[in-house]
């Protein structure tokens, strides 16, 4: 009985600590890696919220359209943002004017707006002041933002990394965060894909 308690206690502890789901990992072609420079960020989708926005992103991952694609807005205390592969690769069609408008030429998303939470960690899609425009872009919460919730799509929870997410250069505040000379994704993969 005791036992049982403990591993109650655990439990619950778990969820408290990372949000709701946190205590459950993905299965591995559910797991975004996001390769950076100084490591590894492993993000658990989330397709029981938003099955449309991540099989967007699982096709784009699959495409490798997040190659190079610039962290180009990234706000202290709020979030990064980046999967401008319009406008943001910066290897191939880098565009400091336009980056953070681009797609990816796929068509955009109808929000699939959940009770999930916008916690530190919480991935969540970009979009303009229409509700149905995500696309490709996506950002990664520093800390927790109620404002956001019932508002984005949440498509995931970062489950190891968010260290690395932390040393993210920040863009300048009177310029709503963008960034110069940002800082990028190397590559993206499922973790059900052979390691490259």
């Amino acid at each position: 009985m005791q036992l049982r308690k403990l591993a109650a206690s655990i439990v619950l502890t778990g969820v408290l600590a990372g949000g709701i789901g946190a205590a459950v990992a993905a299965e591995p072609e559910d797991t975004m890696i996001i390769r950076l420079k100084s490591g590894e960020v492993t993000v658990a989708l989330r397709p029981d919220l938003a099955p449309k926005h991540v099989a967007q992103i699982k096709e784009l991952v699959a495409a490798g359209a997040y190659d190079n694609v610039a962290f180009h807005r990234v706000i202290e205390g709020f979030m990064a943002q980046t999967g401008d592969v319009q406008f943001g690769d910066v290897e191939d069609g880098f565009d400091a004017r336009r980056v953070g408008t681009g797609g990816s030429g796929r068509p955009d998303l109808p929000a699939e707006f959940s009770d999930a939470s916008f916690e530190r960690g919480t991935v969540g899609m970009a979009r303009s002041a229409n509700l149905d425009s995500a696309n490709s872009q996506f950002f990664i919460m520093f800390a927790p933002a109620p404002h956001l919730n019932g508002q984005y799509t949440v498509i995931g929870q970062v489950e190891a990394g968010m260290e690395l997410i932390d040393q993210i250069k920040r863009g300048d505040a009177a310029q709503n965060g963008m960034v110069q000379n940002p800082e990028t994704i190397v590559d993206v993969r499922m973790a059900s894909d052979a390691k490259q």
